[in-house]
């Protein structure tokens, strides 16, 4: 999120949910919304590999814009290789993803709200007395409500250093009800997205935040038809996925991605949103060819797991050997700058959208 509350002479912008600003009292700003796609691992440090961003303006829906740029990323992947998991945090809408991305070669786990319901295969109620329309919806199920919680499919357990007792169970063959979908108003019939429904109970929390009390987290996993979810991958991949918020706070505090106040947004997300993915990754190329610069109140680190502000720290000491294919500038002398008695005038203005129902 790039907020811009008060740049009145920037188009498209729009208004967005903020945790921190606040503009009336209400977690809302304006400002230009962005998506990355980045490769996470298993190893629990603060680096990560952005592979896209993409600038979602407000005429345009988050789900339809990840399920371009996952594309747009599967037809660079070669063929025989592993099935990629895509992971999305709760504001994306799990049935929308799963429609657009009918057909791939990829998994999506997506998480999901407590109070969502659920229903299983058709054919496990029972047959209806009178002759009719067949039904295209089993059981309910509830999720805050585990008295109409059926007997999982697949089950999952293990013990883990920062989570302690950890249990995952899935529920295949389920799907929600579909009420905003892109038939909506041709009286045919709903879509239906069949997937997994997967509950991950963990003990406690890891170290720093062992205050609070673990919650349940809910998640919906989709893959290619044949394929099964693997319960002891899923669990660890989303919790993964917070890495990625360690980056974002990175280009935000380390490397100015929000610093400068440029007028339009293609400066922002064709030009310098790109430039700070692309210095990024040579930050991150760079980690076992620079020595740690340790302030004397630091940590030490080893050579492996250096945090990616010590590696921008030290960077400068290797960029002296490696030099630039830049070549020096040349004068071109004095600008003659705007005629004289001409007037700019008023910049236009550009009321920040709202989205409409």
């Amino acid at each position: 999120m790039w907020d811009c509350c008060d740049a009145e002479t920037s188009p498209e912008r729009g208004f967005y949910y903020h945790p921190s600003r606040h503009s009336a009292g209400r977690p809302i700003v304006a400002g230009w919304a962005y998506q990355f796609v980045a490769e996470l691992n298993f190893v629990r440090e603060s680096w990560t590999a952005p592979g896209d961003v993409e600038r979602v303006r407000p005429d345009q829906d988050a789900n339809e814009v990840a399920a371009e740029q996952i594309g747009a990323l599967l037809g660079r992947f070669e063929e025989g290789e592993a099935l990629p998991l895509f992971v999305f945090d709760a504001g994306y809408d799990p049935v929308k993803v799963q429609l657009a991305l009918e057909g791939s070669a990829c998994q999506i786990l997506v998480r999901l709200g407590a109070g969502r319901r659920f229903y299983g295969d058709p054919g496990l109620c029972d047959p209806p007395e009178h002759i009719g329309r067949p039904r295209r919806h089993g059981p309910k199920m509830k999720c805050n409500d585990p008295s109409t919680w059926p007997e999982p499919s697949t089950e999952y357990t293990c013990e883990d250093a920062g989570y302690g007792f950890v249990c995952a169970r899935a529920w295949a063959r389920m799907h929600p009800k579909v009420h905003n979908h892109a038939g909506r108003g041709s009286r045919r019939p709903l879509p239906i997205a069949v997937g997994a429904l997967i509950l991950v109970e963990v003990e406690l929390l890891p170290r720093g935040e062992r205050r609070r009390e673990p919650k349940l987290l809910w998640l919906w996993w989709h893959g290619p038809e044949g394929t099964a979810p693997d319960l002891g991958l899923i669990w660890r991949s989303y919790v993964r996925r917070f890495d990625l918020e360690h980056t974002l706070r990175f280009f935000k505090q380390g490397m100015g991605w929000t610093t400068p106040r440029v007028r339009h947004p293609e400066q922002a997300d064709d030009r310098w949103s790109w430039l700070v993915v692309a210095a990024y990754t040579q930050l991150r190329l760079a980690r076992a060819r620079v020595s740690d610069l340790r302030l004397p109140w630091e940590r030490r680190y080893d050579a492996g797991r250096m945090t990616p502000v010590r590696i921008h720290r030290a960077v400068s000491s290797l960029l002296m050997h490696l030099g630039t294919p830049a070549k020096a500038p040349k004068p071109c002398g004095r600008s003659p700058g705007r005629p004289k008695g001409s007037l700019s005038g008023r910049a236009k203005r550009y009321p920040a959208l709202k989205r409409s129902a």
